[in-house]
């Protein structure tokens, strides 16, 4: 079994910055498929960045790519998302989550088989 806890979402004014953490259990971490999804109110959940076992390959939704940043600590069994230059648009409920079986990042939802509860990032204008 894998749980998964995010922090650090809040409110912060656009142009500003957050960065959210994902701590996991699970003996094996090192080897999952880790990424952030998000859901803003009435739109489905969103892939934003994914990044591999090893941190050699990372991922990013078009939306995001440029501002924000996915990385891993696997001696810590944590992952982290740093966000810079925040837009109003990005406000919404932040998921980490764990592909346990994948090799590679997938963007589908449904490929994921451990979710955390989520932490809300609110981007004010």
């Amino acid at each position: 079994q894998v749980q998964l806890v995010e922090s650090g979402g809040g409110l912060v004014q656009a142009g500003g910055s957050l960065r959210l953490s994902c701590a996991a259990s699970g003996r094996i971490f090192s080897s999952y498929i880790m990424a952030w999804f998000r859901q803003a109110p009435g739109k489905q959940r969103e892939f934003v960045a994914g990044i591999t076992w090893s941190s050699a390959r990372t991922y990013y939704a078009d939306s995001v790519k440029g501002r924000f940043t996915i990385s891993r600590d696997n001696a810590k069994n944590t992952v982290y998302l740093q966000m810079n230059s925040l837009k109003p648009e990005d406000t919404a409920l932040y998921y980490c989550a764990a592909d346990v079986f994948g090799s590679i990042i997938r963007v589908r939802t449904a490929e994921y088989e451990y979710w955390g509860q989520g932490t809300q990032v609110t981007v004010s204008s």
